[in-house]
């Protein structure tokens, strides 16, 4: 498979130093990428500056006049790296850097779907890709019941391939293939949930997605999931998972859990005082309505 072409799409907004660190790591790696695909969603910091002083072999810049965010830059980033005939795509945040032998790892690895497997700048696995996520069970509140950090533990505790159900877009490496079945990333998400939505397709697809365990990607900033909920983040992790499980529920009861979790969300913040949650909940059910239907498989 060493023969086969790999393009790097990396999103970035407003993080000029950190991008510059994972270009760094990029043109650090043994097996160099064919091209680098940067998504710029019109950042307004030095982000120009860094990117007009890289040095990192078949640099494209694409800029976008609005921030379109993640979501629409990597439907943008995927689309580029498509039709400019590329075998493989993998898709980066900027806040990532590979271990020089990252991409030899997945590059030698005969599957059409792989993850790199994240770790801290400390050396700790925090892989949070689902080994497990429910859409059938209409009492579990999150889908993402197991992933590879909980059962794990630690990298040295997996085997070399580890099979996952969902995936960020944070070392998720796609053949060409996948996108002829499925079609882009969906940028209607924004942020927040695309990569879930392109991973159900990819398995619906007939794809098995796989962890690559020898494949080390360090993050360089720590998770933090705990967003505002009364904010416009709040408001798009609502409405993406609503349209998740609106979208990919296995019944009924799945398909509906959304309306049960607006409501209780509803309640309780009318309880605590919470007026800006509630509205957020509210407008995220009506909108996640209107997004139900499944993307097309368009690569336009």
């Amino acid at each position: 498979m060493t023969h086969e072409t790999v393009a790097v799409v990396v999103v970035t907004y407003n993080r000029a130093d950190l991008l510059e660190r994972m270009l760094v790591g990029l043109g650090e790696l043994e097996r160099l990428p064919d091209s680098v695909i940067v998504v710029d969603n019109a950042s307004t910091d030095h982000t120009s500056a860094v990117l007009g002083a890289a040095r990192n072999p078949g640099l494209q810049v694409v800029r976008s006049e609005d921030n379109l965010g993640g979501a629409g830059g990597f439907h943008l980033g995927v689309r580029t790296a498509y039709r400019a005939g590329f075998d493989r795509i993998w898709l980066m945040d900027d806040d990532v850097v590979p271990a020089p032998d990252c991409l030899t790892v997945l590059m030698a690895l005969d599957r059409d779907c792989l993850m790199a497997v994240r770790e801290d700048t400390a050396g700790h696995l925090v892989e949070k890709a689902a080994t497990h996520f429910d859409l059938r069970n209409p009492l579990t509140i999150r889908p993402k019941t197991r992933m590879v950090e909980t059962d794990y533990g630690s990298r040295d505790r997996m085997p070399e391939l580890v099979e996952v159900q969902n995936v960020a877009f944070e070392g998720f490496m796609i053949r060409r293939t996948v996108i002829d079945a499925v079609g882009l990333p969906d940028p209607s998400y924004f942020i927040f949930y695309d990569d879930v939505d392109f991973a159900i397709r990819a398995r619906r697809a007939g794809f098995r997605i796989w962890a690559a365990r020898d494949a080390v990607l360090v993050r360089q900033l720590p998770f933090d999931q705990q967003h505002d909920l009364s904010g416009w983040k709040g408001y798009y992790m609502y409405r993406n998972l609503f349209v998740v499980h609106l979208r990919y529920g296995e019944n009924a009861l799945v398909r509906r859990k959304p309306w049960l979790i607006a409501a209780t969300v509803v309640l309780l913040s009318a309880l605590r005082g919470r007026r800006a949650e509630a509205d957020n909940v509210i407008r995220a059910m009506r909108d996640a309505r209107g997004m139900r239907a499944v993307p097309t498989r368009s690569v336009d």
